[in-house]
């Protein structure tokens, strides 16, 4: 049967005139019907008593854990900033303190060179020094042995010009006298 054949088999049937041939014609028991009723009613007051109560509780208990994730979850987030941060911050003053040293060792490098050149000419004009004064000393000995030479060579001279007439001693005071006034 088509649509249209069972619409027009509906239309033909009498109009019942109680409200209990409605419902026995739609095929509905009253006794059933409030058997059914009390049985959903003692369901739902079961499952609100027993079961929805325990739904409820480990709804919330997931709720809370969700909510303490997201919150630990947004400290670690913020932890990992200030560290961030904070990394930041040491490694400028890392490279601050770097800079500083950098420049602390040049200046003590330049300190040390000045300090180097400072005592190394100090050491030449000491060996400057201590030659001059052994030329010196070198000058009067070399004198000294040049005059004593002299002497010498004057009494030798004398002595074969005048011959032996007098003692060396006496020869030796005249010489003295004699290169002393040519001085």
């Amino acid at each position: 049967m088509n649509y249209y054949t069972q619409l027009t088999v509906l239309a033909s049937t009498p109009n019942p005139s109680s409200e209990g041939d409605i419902l026995s014609a739609l095929g509905i028991d009253w006794t059933l019907l409030a058997i059914q009723l009390v049985a959903f009613l003692v369901l739902v007051w079961v499952l609100g008593k027993f079961v929805y109560p325990v739904f409820l509780r480990i709804i919330d208990e997931r709720q809370d854990k969700i909510e303490a994730s997201v919150k630990a979850a947004e400290a670690a987030e913020q932890k990992a900033e200030s560290a961030q941060d904070e990394v930041a911050k040491l490694l400028k003053e890392a490279r601050k303190e770097a800079r500083e040293i950098v420049t602390t060792a040049k200046d003590e490098a330049t300190a040390m060179i000045s300090a180097s050149d400072e005592k190394a000419k100090a050491r030449a004009e000491k060996i400057v020094v201590d030659a001059h004064d052994q030329l010196e000393k070198d000058i009067v000995a070399a004198r000294k042995a040049l005059h004593n030479d002299t002497i010498e060579l004057v009494a030798l001279a004398t002595e074969k010009v005048v011959g032996s007439l007098s003692g060396s001693k006496l020869d030796k005071q005249v010489i003295e006298t004699a290169v002393k006034e040519t001085k």
